[in-house]
């Protein structure tokens, strides 16, 4: 294994009735007034939010709302987040959400403390020097937002889909309950299962050294997430399937699946963004169009990998085997495997390419990854 140094400083609160201690975590340490940060109403309807606000209130915490936080998350509502952390002078930021809410949260806590533009982060202009104090109660399993230093956001304006990694950005505490997590709805289910095979697969194809165990802790964490996505689909009740779904989703992209690696990068992301920043499609299920059409495309660059991915994860015995059965499964449980799923047609892979080609230059990867290759890939997912 390559060096590496390994700090992770979230602490994790994981099961039943969790979210019931978030203000005594909070106030643990000494913090007063809150922005309350969510998306749909949903967190009303079912109960969630006068659980939190109750557990806020009991502990003498006041809490500022800020609702409407919607899938692939928008640098408009970071904004309005922003004024109102200044305006009402809160002390951290409270998620209580999916990814998409917990990466506003990421990116209005460090811009509730930054005298310019907070999108000036994800440009590379400016980098994050400090950020507010970061608490989560994660009720879609997906991202593993909730236990790394990384946000994404969109802006609309632009029409860029970019990233902040900072460490001021970790949560303090993140809440993991699964049992909040059994009325996402099947239809994302299946996209948040794309989202962490994509996460998961990264690093395992593209670096130029990988560890044999990290490896095999990511084959196993692939096969959880197939094996438990078939137990939920079939019954959404099923508790300990829901909980190790939610821990994969975590370990996903909490740093420990990258330790010791070396030279890898995320192109599957990368290309993605575009398709959600042009065309608001869901992350997860740009993945699931995206990752089989990489992997046809890239599976020459490191065939040995895929060959025991192809081993490990589906008893195939070749490559290519592997990356069908992969695109097949996609099929099955039902997120889309190509464009035209998504309402995306050949005529706008030019569009896309454009896009992509300036993530890819913010990626680092640009020299990999050209007008021509972005074109080849899209294809592929036609």
């Amino acid at each position: 294994m390559v060096n590496f140094t390994f700090h992770n400083p979230t602490k994790i609160e994981f099961g039943n009735d969790k979210e019931k201690q978030i203000g005594e975590h909070i106030a643990a340490e000494g913090i007063n007034k809150v922005l309350l940060v969510y998306g749909s109403e949903r967190i009303k309807k079912e109960g969630l939010f006068d659980t939190v606000t109750a557990s806020l209130l009991e502990n003498g915490i006041e809490y500022v709302e800020l609702g409407g936080i919607v899938s692939n998350p928008l640098l408009s509502k970071v904004y309005e987040g922003i004024a109102s952390a200044k305006a009402h002078s809160v002390e951290a930021i409270l998620s209580v959400g999916g990814g998409s809410v917990l990466d506003s949260s990421k990116a209005i806590a460090a811009g509730a403390l930054y005298a310019g533009d907070v999108w000036d982060f994800f440009t590379f202009k400016s980098q994050i020097e400090k950020a507010l104090p970061i608490f989560d109660i994660i009720t879609l399993a997906a991202t593993g937002s909730e236990m790394n230093s990384t946000a994404v956001v969109t802006n609309e304006t632009t029409q860029q889909k970019l990233f902040i990694a900072s460490p001021h950005v970790y949560p303090k505490v993140s809440i993991i309950n699964p049992e909040l997590q059994k009325s996402v709805s099947k239809e994302y289910l299946v996209y948040s299962a794309a989202d962490v095979i994509a996460h998961s697969i990264e690093g395992y194809f593209t670096a130029s050294y990988h560890p044999d165990i990290i490896a095999a802790y990511i084959e196993a964490n692939i096969n959880t997430v197939i094996k438990t996505t078939e137990i939920l689909l079939a019954d959404p009740d099923d508790y300990n399937a829901r909980s190790e779904f939610a821990w994969a989703a975590t370990q996903a992209l909490n740093g420990t699946t990258y330790l010791g690696v070396e030279g890898y990068s995320y192109p599957n992301h990368m290309i993605e963004h575009s398709l959600s920043a042009l065309y608001n499609v869901a992350h997860g299920a740009g993945l699931s169009v995206i990752m089989p059409a990489w992997m046809k495309w890239y599976v020459s660059h490191n065939e040995k990998q895929f060959i025991r991915f192809a081993n490990t994860i589906f008893a195939k015995s070749s490559a290519m085997e592997g990356i069908n059965t992969l695109e097949s499964w996609f099929e099955k449980i039902g997120t889309p495997i190509r464009l035209s799923q998504c309402g995306i047609h050949e005529s706008e892979i030019g569009t896309i390419v454009e896009n992509a080609y300036e993530n890819a230059k913010h990626f680092g990867i640009a020299d990999t990854y050209t007008k021509e290759v972005l074109a080849e890939i899209l294809v592929l997912a036609l």
